[in-house]
């Protein structure tokens, strides 16, 4: 019974792992391809509107 229970915590914990990595993979995905078009366009960054004030202001690397 416990490698049981030591197999599961072995295989979830192979889980989050695996989809901490697929997560981390598509935020520098999102990140490069951003940073492309960027270059492509000449652009010095991507502006978003405020929801509150509805000023525009550059678009932080953590959005």
């Amino acid at each position: 019974m416990p490698q049981i229970i030591l197999l599961l915590i072995v295989a979830l914990i192979a889980w989050l792992g695996y989809r901490k990595f697929i997560a981390d993979a598509e935020r520098v995905t999102r990140q490069r391809e951003r940073l492309r078009r960027e270059r492509e366009t000449g652009a010095d960054g991507t502006l978003v509107k405020d929801p509150k004030t509805g000023e525009y202001r550059l678009k932080r690397d953590d959005e």
